[in-house]
């Protein structure tokens, strides 16, 4: 059984080891990357304050669509190039947006969301797996800090997701 720690972190580096540390202990043993997913999204969405969403855009070989998540329903397909998970998808740049607002072009699957970063997911041949999407209902919730702890926390992800079978 995995038990979902709960404490004080000195800084947001600290707090994004320990849940890399956490997700690497959930995912090692198992292959499928939808149950993966699952729960890397869960662990996120538990660990980390002021979220209203964290998920999945898996790319099907010509946009992105909706894959596991924690959150309100979401937008179901993403053009390559639309919208924050678009954008980074296409630029194959992690994007942070302290106001979605501001963001030209982007896509409101939940009004209630007023910051986002997004990480594009690569396999190590450099075919796109997807995007790993997290937003707030907190304008400025997200920073470098945050980009460097989300960006590890998609490399422990890939990681295992690169050394398991491709459905």
């Amino acid at each position: 059984m995995f038990h979902l720690s709960s404490q004080t972190y000195a800084s947001k580096a600290e707090h994004y080891a320990d849940l890399a540390e956490q997700a690497r202990s959930l995912i090692a043993d198992e292959t499928s990357l939808i149950a993966n997913a699952a729960n890397f999204s869960a662990l996120v969405f538990h660990s980390l304050p002021q979220l209203n969403w964290s998920g999945f855009y898996l790319f099907d070989g010509t946009e992105l669509v909706v894959g596991p998540f924690q959150g309100k329903p979401a937008c179901i397909r993403i053009a390559l190039g639309a919208g924050v998970c678009g954008t980074a998808a296409q630029t194959r740049q992690t994007q942070v947006v302290h106001d979605v607002n501001q963001f030209d072009g982007h896509i409101p699957c939940d009004s209630a969301s007023q910051s986002e970063i997004v990480v594009p997911l690569f396999y190590t041949d450099g075919t796109m797996l997807g995007v790993w999407d997290v937003d707030s209902f907190v304008t400025g919730r997200f920073d470098e800090d945050d980009r460097h702890g989300m960006e590890a926390l998609c490399r422990v992800f890939m990681a295992r997701i690169n050394e398991c079978p491709r459905a």
